[in-house]
């Protein structure tokens, strides 16, 4: 009589040598915190609530102080103002609005500028040329300076004593002893340069590292299809640069609404506060006047929006998106 062999039952997924039991992972053999799942998490969790931390403890800081009148140097006064600081900023206070202009107008003209000759110091130096390693080492460099520094540098190069100015009176351009920071018709564009100088290699180093990942292919395509070189930055180097642009001004006009480094070294907000802008007007508020209440209440009316603006940049730049 002839032999038939059984199949063996194949286990399933869970503890060896129990069929169908459940996992160490978790029950029912799904993955749990420690599981491969998990553990990822775990592991970025202390570094996670560190960094929730340092941001969260000091927005909610700033939130409860903006509603209070807190100025140490009048403390019968401290106490809980509810929204009496923000109607103050917006139906009390000239100073609010002449710095929230004066930003937008810093905004505009360094983030467009910087753009500007960002991207063609990045065309440039993406070429093929001898020393092209060292140009771009001196294009980058400002960029590694700090504020301060930045603005001792521009404040020797604007001294009417012994800066540019004096040798270009010597060549008969302009006058003897006029410094362009002391006037307010020249002071906003000498602070523009000053920053100028500062934040092109920003736009610079990230729009050549999108540049070197364009394939030669395309170009070469487009070349025996006879496009000219203007066609071929238009259809296919700026499309393929959108979203490094728009990361890029977006990143770069919070930075430029926040400056404050240079702006108070360089014009201390002067003169006559023409070069102040609303985080340089929360700085004095805080730290010169120490009325901190009101000075929060800017701070979160800042936050606000610079929110709002990033938000609607983004839906209308489609940032993320494809070009239909």
């Amino acid at each position: 009589m002839a032999l038939t062999a059984v199949p063996k039952k194949r286990a399933l997924p869970g503890r060896p040598g129990k069929p169908g039991g459940p996992g160490k992972s978790g029950k029912g053999g799904k993955p749990g915190l420690t599981g491969k799942r998990g553990l990822p998490y775990v592991l970025i969790a202390p570094a996670g609530l560190l960094m929730l931390g340092f941001i969260a403890y000091p927005m909610l800081s700033v939130l409860y102080y903006s509603l209070q009148h807190y100025n140490v140097t009048k403390p019968w006064r401290n106490g809980f103002a509810g929204l009496d600081n923000f109607r103050e900023i917006f139906f009390e206070d000239p100073l609010f609005w002449q710095t929230l202009a004066f930003s937008a107008k810093w905004v505009v003209a360094e983030v467009g500028l910087q753009l500007l000759f960002g991207l063609a110091l990045a065309l440039i130096v993406n070429q093929t040329f001898v020393g092209r390693g060292i140009a771009r080492a001196l294009v980058f460099s400002p960029w590694a300076v700090s504020g301060v520094l930045t603005t001792t540098i521009w404040i020797l190069l604007y001294n009417p004593s012994t800066g540019l100015s004096r040798y270009l009176a010597d060549a008969g351009i302009g006058e003897y002893g006029t410094s362009v920071l002391s006037d307010t018709g020249t002071v906003f564009w000498a602070a523009v340069l000053a920053e100028l100088w500062r934040g092109v290699p920003f736009f610079a180093i990230l729009i050549l590292a999108d540049l070197q990942s364009i394939s030669k292919d395309l170009y070469e395509a487009a070349s025996v299809d006879g496009a000219s070189r203007f066609r071929q930055f238009w259809h296919i180097t700026l499309p393929h640069l959108k979203d490094a642009i728009i990361l890029s001004t977006l990143l770069r006009a919070v930075w430029e609404f926040n400056n404050v480094d240079l702006l108070y070294t360089l014009t201390g907000g002067g003169p006559a506060g023409v070069t102040t802008t609303l985080p340089l007007y929360v700085a004095n508020t805080g730290i010169d006047g120490h009325d901190f209440g009101y000075a929060s209440a800017l701070t979160t009316v800042a936050f606000v929006i610079l929110l709002f603006c990033s938000i609607l940049y983004l839906r209308l730049s489609k940032f993320g998106g494809d070009d239909k």
